[in-house]
Order: structure tokens, then C-alpha cells, then sequence
């Protein structure tokens, strides 16, 4: 299987050292990076094949995997129209529709939208997926395979919803960041030292979702299993709800997904 790479960041070298270790070889794998320092690095880190242009990558790759910014994308993806054949397109690019993507590719249909979140740079994300009709099922598998080297996936059968992925487990780790970042501002107040509280604040988040995922039962139960009557917990939680907390949260991500719907057809336009 021959996989281009058109753009060498940091996700791209998360996809390609996940993929590594689950088999893939360095042989199968180009990059295609305009910038000297990139692919250096990839060429040291993952002893795959580096070009500078479009103009010496291989044609009718298996798989090209879309990996530069949203911005660039229409300019970047201009010169491998000619070079396509019957390519499976992986787009990573937030925000922009396989509409779009179908018409800067010359009409080309084989494509395949994801979203993964940073998460993935450790292993350990989360991709919802989404293709367009004419893409089989042998070709999704090709594509999941990609996307499930840096954690699990979640195809969405709707493209509309792709802006909730988006909101949710896109943006979804600064909501949990802001939430540790709170925690260890608590600890602080507490009188607890930086290290502590740190240590404190993140193994409980680890914990607790190890927990949740684990469990068959809904987070709302797990909560109310450590909420006693009266206790501390339940001062807790009766704060935040007195300070709007969740339906702050649940307001956040919506906002996320609106703005997600205006860029995505500020991004699509020309």
C-alpha cells in the first residue's frame, strides 16, 4: 500500500509513527513538505521518502492523506489533481466539507473527512469519520486503519454532524484542560504546592474517566454514587450549579459547533 502524505506537521507525524508500530513500513509512506526542517525530521524520525513539491511524489498513491492547514488546502492540493487515479482522500483538515474538497480535486470522490483531536499525538485520541457515497467499504477500512493508529474512531454517517464532532471531541481536550487548570487554582488557594496539586488535579481526571469508561452505567449515576447526602460533594456540585457550570459547558460546545458551521463555509467558498 503506497500512502502520500501532503503536509509533514505534527499530526502527520502522529498518523506515521502510529502507523509504524502497527505494521506499516517506511517504504510505503511519502511526504510531501515544503519546508526543509519538516522533512529532516521525518526523514530521521520515521525513515520515510521526503519531497519538497508535489512534482516528484508518486502518482495514484493507495491513500493521500490531506494534512495542511485549511487555509492552504485549495493551493496545496492543486498540483496532485493530475496525479489522483483512484486515491483514497483522508482529509484532517478542520472545518472543510467534502463538497469542497470534491470540487478543488477536480471532481474526485473517493474522500474521506476526519477529525481527530491532540490526544492523538500521544496515541490516545479520538477520530470521528465521515465519507462521501462512492467511497466502498474496503476503502473505508483502509482509511479507519490510518485514523486507528493514533486511538479509536466513530464513523458519523452524516456530514452535518461533523461540526459536532468537532465540538466535542475536536475542542473537547481544552474544555478538559480549563477543567484541571480550575483544580489546580483550588489546590493552589488550598495551600496545596504546585507539584501537588498538579499530581492531585490530573490523576483524578485520569481516574475518573478510566472509571466511566469502564463502566456500563451513565456518568450521572457514577456522579450521584459520590455524592452523599449533605456531604462535601454535594456542597460542591450545588456551587457549581449555583455558578452555571454545566450548562456552560453544554453552551460551550454549542457555540463551538456554530462556529464550526460559519468557518466551514467561510473555508468552502471559490
Amino acid at each position: 500500500m503506497k500512502i502520500v502524505f501532503l503536509g509533514g506537521g505534527n499530526m502527520a507525524n502522529a498518523l506515521i509513527g502510529g502507523m509504524l508500530k502497527q505494521g506499516f513500513v517506511p517504504s510505503d509512506i511519502e511526504v510531501i513538505d515544503p519546508g526543509a526542517d519538516a522533512r529532516a525530521k521525518l526523514a530521521a524520525s520515521y525513515a520515510v521518502n521526503c519531497h519538497e513539491s508535489a512534482a516528484t511524489a508518486p502518482a495514484s498513491p493507495d491513500i493521500l492523506v490531506l494534512a495542511v492547514k485549511p487555509q492552504q488546502m485549495k493551493e496545496a492540493v492543486a498540483p496532485l489533481v493530475s496525479k489522483l487515479g483512484s486515491a483514497v482522500v483522508i482529509s484532517i483538515a478542520a472545518g472543510l466539507d467534502m463538497t469542497a474538497l470534491s470540487r478543488w480535486l477536480g471532481g474526485h470522490r473517493q474522500i474521506v473527512r476526519c477529525m481527530p483531536n491532540t490526544p492523538a499525538l500521544i496515541g490516545a485520541g479520538i477520530t470521528g469519520l465521515c465519507a462521501l457515497p462512492e467511497v466502498s467499504a474496503s476503502e473505508r477500512d483502509a482509511a479507519e486503519r490510518v485514523l486507528r493508529a493514533v486511538g479509536t474512531t466513530v464513523w458519523i454517517a452524516d456530514e452535518a454532524q461533523m461540526d459536532g464532532v468537532t465540538a466535542l471531541s475536536g475542542s473537547g481536550p481544552a474544555y478538559v484542560f480549563l477543567f484541571i487548570e480550575a483544580m489546580q487554582q483550588a489546590a493552589a488557594d488550598l495551600g496545596f504546592t504546585p507539584e501537588q496539586g498538579r499530581q492531585l488535579a490530573i490523576e483524578t481526571v485520569q481516574g475518573a474517566a478510566a472509571l466511566a469508561a469502564q463502566s456500563s452505567e451513565p456518568a450521572s449515576l457514577l456522579r450521584e454514587r459520590v455524592t452523599s447526602k449533605g456531604g462535601t460533594t454535594e456542597a460542591a456540585l450545588n456551587k457549581m450549579a449555583d455558578m452555571g457550570v454545566k450548562a456552560g459547558i453544554v453552551a460551550g460546545v454549542k457555540a463551538a459547533q456554530a462556529r464550526g458551521q460559519e468557518l466551514g463555509k467561510l473555508l468552502g467558498a471559490g
